[in-house]
Order: C-alpha cells, then sequence, then structure tokens
C-alpha cells in the first residue's frame, strides 16, 4: 500500500551502487580471463613469428585442403539441417501427432550428448565391424575416414540448431495465420512462402548463422570419424591440431586465427540479425501507439 500511495518501487536485488559495481567487475573480469584473453593470444602468436611464416601456413595446400573441406562440409551439412529445423518446428507447432513430444526429445539430443560418443556411435553403425559396414564395403561405399562420414557427423552435431531457434517462435505465433490462409484457399506451400516464411526468416537467419559456426568449429566427432588423414580428411580444426603435434606452434596460431575471424563475423552477423528482427517485431506496436491514444 504504502509502495503504491508514493508511487516508489521497492527496493530490487543488486540496486545498492557498490554491489552492483562489484558484479559488473566480476562479468568483466570472467570475460576478459576466459574469452577476450584467449582470442587475444591467438592474434598474437599468429603472427609471433612475422608474416611471412603466417602467409605460408595459410597458403601451405594442407592448410587449404583443410579450409576447403571445412567450407564444403558445411556447404552440404548447412542446408540439410536447415530444411530439417524448418520441416521439424512446422510438424511440431503446426500439427498435432501421436510422438510429438518424443520427437522434440529426440531433436534435443545432438546437445547432450557428446560430440565424441556421436562420433564411436557412427564407427559402430557404418565402420566395418558396424551394422551396415559390411555391406557399404562390399558394395565400395566408404563412409568412415572419407568425406561422408565427416559430412554426417558435422550434420549430427548441428541438426537441433535451427530448430531450436524457431520451434519457441512458431509456438508463440500460433497457427492462426495459417489456418486461415488454408481457409481462403491456398496450397501449403503458397502458406509457407507467404505466411510462415516471412514470420520466421529473422529466426531462420540466425538459426543458420549458428549452424554454420558450429560444422565449421567441429572436432570431437569429426576427429573420430575422419582419421586425421594429413591433406584429405582433415578439417581445419584438426589441421590446427597437427600442426601443434608437430611442433608448429606459430603455424597453429595462424590457422586459428581463421577460426577466430569466424567467431567474430558470426557474433556480428548475430547481433547484427538480433536488431533486424527485434526492429521488424517492434514497428507495428509504434505504429499502433497513436492510433490507440486517439481512441
Amino acid at each position: 500500500m504504502g509502495a503504491t500511495r508514493t508511487g516508489r518501487k521497492p527496493p530490487r536485488v543488486g540496486d545498492q551502487p557498490l554491489f552492483r559495481r562489484m558484479l559488473i567487475g566480476i562479468v568483466l573480469v570472467i570475460v576478459a580471463l576466459l574469452i577476450v584473453a584467449p582470442l587475444v593470444v591467438i592474434g598474437v602468436e599468429a603472427f609471433s613469428k612475422g608474416w611471412a611464416v603466417y602467409r605460408d601456413t595459410i597458403i601451405h595446400p594442407d592448410t587449404l585442403h583443410a579450409i576447403g573441406l571445412t567450407v564444403f562440409a558445411a556447404i552440404v551439412a548447412v542446408p540439410v539441417n536447415t530444411a530439417f529445423g524448418v520441416a521439424a518446428a512446422w510438424s511440431i507447432t503446426k500439427f498435432d501427432f501421436w510422438g510429438r513430444r518424443f520427437l522434440l526429445v529426440v531433436i534435443e539430443i545432438p546437445f547432450s550428448v557428446s560430440p565424441i560418443v556421436a562420433g564411436v556411435a557412427y564407427l559402430f553403425v557404418y565402420g566395418l565391424q558396424g551394422v551396415f559396414g559390411p555391406t557399404l564395403d562390399e558394395y565400395g561405399v566408404k563412409i568412415l575416414f572419407a568425406i561422408p562420414g565427416i559430412i554426417l557427423a558435422s550434420m549430427f552435431v548441428t541438426a537441433p540448431f535451427v530448430a531450436r531457434e524457431l520451434i519457441p517462435l512458431m509456438q508463440a505465433q500460433g497457427r492462426d495465420l495459417e489456418e486461415a490462409a488454408t481457409s481462403l484457399g491456398a496450397s501449403g506451400w503458397r502458406t509457407f512462402f507467404s505466411v510462415t516464411l516471412p514470420n520466421i526468416k529473422w529466426a531462420l537467419l540466425y538459426g543458420v548463422v549458428l549452424c554454420n559456426a558450429r560444422v565449421m568449429g567441429e572436432f570431437g566427432a569429426v576427429s573420430v570419424v575422419s582419421g586425421n588423414i594429413r591433406g584429405q580428411t582433415n578439417t581445419l580444426p584438426l589441421h590446427i591440431e597437427l600442426l601443434y603435434h608437430d611442433y608448429q606452434a606459430a603455424g597453429a596460431f595462424a590457422a586459428a586465427s581463421i577460426l577466430a575471424l569466424i567467431a567474430v563475423f558470426t557474433i556480428i552477423a548475430k547481433v547484427a540479425l538480433e536488431r533486424q528482427g527485434a526492429g521488424r517485431v517492434r514497428r507495428p506496436a509504434l505504429v499502433a501507439n497513436p492510433a490507440e491514444k486517439t481512441q
């Protein structure tokens, strides 16, 4: 009652200036030590032996092959997982069917399973001693220790990213717009491209950016199924490990700087997409406010 009459809000935890400054200071110190410092070290060590060593490492055939293989894995895995994420999110949020909750749990499995465990599981499925290994070997199809295995492992660890971005948004949006479109005679594809896709495009792009970054940085699952064959099945993270084990620290940091740059660009894209998406959500409310006031 007293707080309502005087117009004063009740005190909140952390309103005291000293506590607030201490909390912010602790967060800044942790960010500096755990995030900023490693990135700075990567940049410094990458050029510790000069520009020539950095350039020679980047243009080395093995490094270029690792970069190309990493990009190729992303080109294949990201569109497939994007299509899967959209289909899964649409199915879970727009339809009622038996096993709906189970499907949602299955989509979350790659987040709870260690990537190395996922790689070992692929060995027991597609390896020579696995379930399908002997049959594949009989027909000359090679999955493991080859590019297909790398792509499969990358797809496994990144499968939930797009779906997890879309499902909460599509659940909040409900089904009214799609049902209205279909009641007016729109086909399923027309409804998706004209109604659903415009409403989820920013979340979809955000999920694609995260999925792409995860594919390019994946190490655990890919290290198990690729065989670490230099110049053949080495992605960029695996190539960094090989350089480090060969006591080429400057070269390892030089290759790592590429992944660090990808991470920085991913953060920039993430922030830009968040701002664009927030702008699209807020503008209708801003336009509607004057009309509400005139009423």
